[in-house]
């Protein structure tokens, strides 16, 4: 492979701006302090909710610790695919790209697969977030965060189909770090989610 190939398939060039930023970055950083908001406002009223009512109703046995457990390794092992993914790009190794932005998909896929199935365990026992005041917040916090995980996947599948033309790759491999950084920040907020929901 050419020294120009290999340039071209590795990580982002410098892009100088008026913050020293890429404006992608910057961009996305901005997007993710919106989004920290947004899930913070979410987590403080389950919060506040649940603190200012004596008689919290909870799960009742119906949220699988195992399960959910099992949800959040799966989550911890795609930010290793996607870190995986950002060092195979450093080196220029776009077959390695590709495979471990699949395998990121993939991860996230399992993710929601997962929460599918219990959800429909959930519906199968009438549980709606109708039911009661925790069923009605559970759904609200992991619905938006499915569409968030379901939201990263598919940014992960729009890098993955700028690996298939060197050229391509060579403009657009900073959408790369943009979409771990998107994947990192939908982790985080599940390490958030799985005690206030499952453990406590």
């Amino acid at each position: 492979m050419s020294t120009a190939h290999t340039a071209a398939l590795s990580g982002p060039s410098r892009v100088d701006t008026a913050t020293g930023i890429p404006n992608g970055k910057l961009g996305m950083w901005v997007f993710l302090a919106s989004e920290v908001m947004f899930f913070t406002g979410l987590i403080a009223a389950y919060v506040v909710l649940r603190i200012s009512n004596p008689a919290w109703p909870g799960s009742h046995g119906h949220l699988s610790v195992p399960i959910g457990t099992m949800n959040t390794l799966i989550l911890i092992c795609s930010s290793t695919t996607i870190v995986m993914a950002l060092a195979a790009a450093q080196r220029g190794a776009i077959q390695a790209v590709r495979g471990w932005l699949l395998a990121t998909a993939a991860l996230g896929s399992c993710f929601l697969v997962i929460k599918g199935f219990e959800y429909s365990a959930k519906f199968a026992h009438d549980i709606f977030p109708k039911t009661n005041i925790f069923w009605s917040c559970y759904f609200t916090l992991t619905g938006f965060h499915g569409l968030h995980v379901l939201g990263g996947i598919l940014f992960n599948l729009w890098v993955l189909r700028y690996t298939a033309s060197p050229a391509m790759w060579a403009s657009r491999r900073n959408r790369l770090e943009l979409a771990g950084l998107y994947w990192h920040f939908v982790d985080i907020v599940w390490i958030f989610l799985f005690p206030l929901l499952y453990l406590f």
